[in-house]
């Protein structure tokens, strides 16, 4: 193989067989429940990156269905979402998410830098209830019920909150260890179709765990719980801010 036939074939890691297509992904019939919980405020302040802003103390712990996304197939990811500004403009930082399939992780973390770590992530209806559950190997570390379908959301502003801009940290190594990249990368859903929103009463317990830490961001009260079904598509994000770059 010639170095032009190595250029031209480049997309992930192993060159012949990547771990992922290339995009644009299509999530069809995309299911999140997302408790807004409110937490601890200086444990928010400790993991929120500069130049991002938290403001009130809050954290949303999401549970996300993806039955049919092209490129990534049937999956399932579970992670925390806390609400920042940057530079006045309002939006989510990821700051962490666990999933239970190689390829979303291996695409997620390499082309937008999404804080991807494999466990078993859950959500499904039992009875009248909406239950979310979050395993790291044999340890549950995170539990989320909801009454299914009690009350239902405007549209409007399920798709707006859908396709409020998010943050993320990309980080990648460098062959020594060094950082090569440190960025923060803003991207928005695109296409965004609602097929469904609604409230209900919700409960959230989050388990200590070493390598999983979500109980670091403790729930001290539970605000709200939204369940939203939608079609999408993640647009491709961009670099707003590099932490290598010389002043």
């Amino acid at each position: 193989m010639i170095e032009d036939d190595v250029r031209a074939r480049a997309l992930a890691m192993p060159l012949t067989s990547p771990a992922f297509p290339p995009g644009p992904y299509r999530f069809i019939d995309r299911e999140c429940l997302g408790v807004t919980y409110r937490t601890d405020p200086e444990a928010l302040r400790a993991v929120v990156p500069a130049p991002l802003e938290p403001g009130d103390p809050l954290v949303k712990f999401e549970f996300i269905r993806m039955p049919a996304s092209t490129g990534f197939g049937d999956y399932t990811e579970s992670g925390q979402v806390i609400p920042v500004t940057f530079r006045g403009e309002k939006g989510g930082y990821v700051h962490a998410m666990y999933l239970d399939d190689e390829s979303p992780i291996a695409g997620g973390r390499e082309i937008w830098g999404f804080p991807k770590k494999l466990a078993q992530p859950r959500l499904s209806v039992e009875k009248d209830a909406l239950v979310g559950t979050l395993d790291m190997g044999s340890l549950r570390i995170a539990n989320a019920t909801m009454g299914y379908k009690h009350r239902p959301v405007d549209p409007a502003a399920a798709k707006a909150a859908v396709k409020a801009p998010a943050f993320l940290l990309k980080i990648i190594p460098h062959v020594d260890c060094s950082p090569r990249i440190c960025e923060l990368v803003r991207y928005r859903c695109e296409d965004v179709t609602i097929k469904g929103a609604w409230e209900g009463p919700a409960r959230l317990e989050l388990f200590h765990h070493a390598l999983a830490p979500v109980a670091d961001l403790p729930v001290r009260e539970v605000v709200s719980a939204v369940r939203i079904q939608t079609d999408l598509t993640p647009g491709l994000g961009s670099v707003v801010h590099d932490y290598l770059a010389t002043e």
